[in-house]
């Protein structure tokens, strides 16, 4: 499997278990000038912006510590964007991490981090 299979399998196996969780995906890949955010969603009456990151191993670390402050930042900015153009800079909202780790023949291991970072400004 290359990268891009890798990386939308994860995706898929994060959308199971977001579901089962009680999310529900208002868009998948949001794409704008800025990059991409793989999912939105809501639950509990926020709007979630959801990162999904998938490894096959954990020999460059666990899947989650992709998700460092460089793409936070750029996660916010995004996150801004898709406020501002939806008219909702109003509405409470939040970052989700979802790791999936892929193991050979094994169950994937799907962790999902609540509230992962906060907004960040610039």
């Amino acid at each position: 499997m290359d990268k891009k299979e890798i990386g939308r399998l994860g995706e898929e196996i994060a959308l199971f278990h977001l579901r089962r969780r009680g999310y529900r995906i208002l868009e998948r890949n949001f794409r704008c000038r800025l990059g991409e955010i793989d999912l939105v969603a809501r639950e509990k009456g926020e709007l979630v912006f959801i990162e999904v990151k998938t490894r096959t191993s954990t020999h460059f670390g666990l899947p989650q510590e992709a998700v460092n402050w460089h793409k936070q930042r750029r996660l916010s900015r995004l996150a801004q964007f898709y406020l501002a153009s939806r008219g909702l800079t109003e509405m409470n909202c939040r970052f989700d991490v979802v790791a999936v780790l892929l193991t050979d023949g094994g169950k994937p291991q799907v962790e999902i981090i609540k509230d992962a970072f906060p907004l960040l400004g610039g």
